[in-house]
Order: C-alpha cells, then structure tokens, then sequence
C-alpha cells in the first residue's frame, strides 16, 4: 500500500516584494554613485586650487627675487664709467622719456608713467653677472587675465618698453589672474571673498615705495621723491582663479598671494 505524497509549499518572495527590493537598491545605489562623483570633484578642484597657488607662487617668488636684485651693478660700483648698457641707471625702468626725465608713479591710472603702474613693472638689472653680458631689463606686464614675463638685454639709450613690445618676447607667465577682472566678475567674486576687493574695485598688483626725504613713503605720496629712480620696495599681489568652480556651489575659487621685494642697490 503507497503512502500518498503530501505538498510542501516553497516560500519565496512575492513580485511586489522583489520590486520593492529592487527599487531600494537603485536609490542606494543611486546615493552612492552620486558621492562618489561629488567626491571625485572636489577632490578636481581642490587639485586645481592647489595647482594654482603653487603656479602664482612660484611666479610671486620670481618677481621678489628680480625686485632684491634690481638696480645691479649701480654707476658707483666702477671707478670708470662704462658703457649704459653695462650699469642701471635705475633699479626700475620707466616709460616714456626713458633714460632722461623720470615719469611721476601714481595708482588706478594717476601719475605721468605709463610703466611703471598698477599692472606693469619694468626692473633693471644684471641677471647673470657672470656672464659679463650687461644688464637686462625684466618685464612683468598683465594682459587681461595673464600675467606675463620677458626678459630683453638693455640697449643704450633705447625706451624699455618700446624694445620688451617686440614680438617673442613677453611670454604667459601666471595665468588667470584676475586683479583687473571686470567689475561685473568682482562682483560675482565678492559673494565668496568680500575682503578680497575692497569697495569693488580692480586691486594693483604692483604698489611702490619710494625713498624720501622724511624716510619711505608710498611712491604717489612721496612729493618730488616720487619716481622710479627712488623706489625702495615693491609689494607684489597676486588674485588667482582656479580653472573650474568649487564642484558643489559653482563659485569661483580664487587664491591670494602677497609678497615684498626690497632692492638693497643705493640710487644712481
């Protein structure tokens, strides 16, 4: 006699409840792919930030550098005059009327010099006096958003400016540097950095003091003292953007640097 089979009933999951399974897991899943790509892109930025401040760093540390050495060798370092081009007649180079009358250094546009000014700065020195080649004279101009640099070896008697304009020989140096950004882009810059631009305004990059009578006072302040032949030290400003905006609040990222430079060459 056969004992009849009995039914075991199989437990599984019911189609709702695999749905809802499945719907769990693309969220969570959805969740964590989603900070992983926020991750990814901070972490982008934080690397373009850095790339930044170590590129406006190093292009800071230059300027200071040819700023210490500016007006080397001075006329009173040869016991027979040389050749023009073999001495500085100034530790900064002017524009117009060089070599003969000295322009008067202002800011935001003032004063009489095209160069130096705000955004562009012409230093005379010998770069390599080993070399026994003469003086150089050094350029930092910004254009638009670069900062850029040329080096030209002194000709006597010949306007600075005039002979670093020739083509090759300013080359980008520092880029996306935003102190002469347009007044709709400072005020897009001051929701995040409102100390950086103070009343809204473009910032110099370069600001003079010169030596006077009554001791150092900034160039545009220093009366009949105020020209590039008397310029002591420059402080050196550098606003940086990053190349891309934060990765979570799309705002620009910006870096400040700030430097001095004192010549220790007596005047001509």
């Amino acid at each position: 006699m056969k004992t009849p089979r009995t039914q075991t009933k199989q437990a599984g999951f019911t189609l709702l409840e695999l749905m809802v399974s499945i719907a769990i897991f693309v969220v969570l899943t959805g969740a964590m792919f989603g900070l992983l790509d926020l991750s990814q892109k901070r972490s982008q930025t934080e690397s373009q930030v850095l790339a930044s401040f170590q590129e406006a760093r190093l292009g800071l540390d230059q300027i200071v550098r040819d700023v210490s050495g500016a007006g080397y060798p001075p006329l009173n370092h040869f016991s027979v005059a040389p050749p023009a081009n073999l001495y500085a007649v100034s530790p900064v180079a002017w524009n117009p009327s060089y070599p003969a009358t000295p322009c008067q250094i202002g800011t935001a546009g003032g004063g009489t010099c095209a160069s130096p000014g705000d955004f562009d700065l012409v230093i005379e020195t010998d770069i390599n006096p080993d070399a026994n080649d003469g003086v150089e004279w050094v350029r930092y101009q910004l254009q638009g958003t670069t900062l850029f640099r040329g080096v030209a070896s002194k000709v006597a008697g010949a306007d600075p400016v005039a002979t670093m304009n020739a083509p090759n020989v300013m080359v980008p140096y520092v880029l996306n540097v935003m102190n002469n950004a347009p007044a709709a882009q400072i005020a897009q810059f001051q929701a995040s950095y409102p100390a950086v631009f103070p009343g809204g305004n473009p910032q110099p990059i370069f600001q003079f003091t010169c030596d006077a009578a009554t001791g150092p006072k900034l160039c545009q302040n220093a009366g009949a003292s105020n020209s590039p032949v008397n310029v002591r030290s420059i402080d050196i400003r550098l606003i940086v953007m990053a190349p891309q905006p934060d990765a979570q609040t799309r705002a620009p990222r910006l870096v400040e640097l700030n430097g001095r430079g004192r010549r220790i060459n007596p005047n001509r």
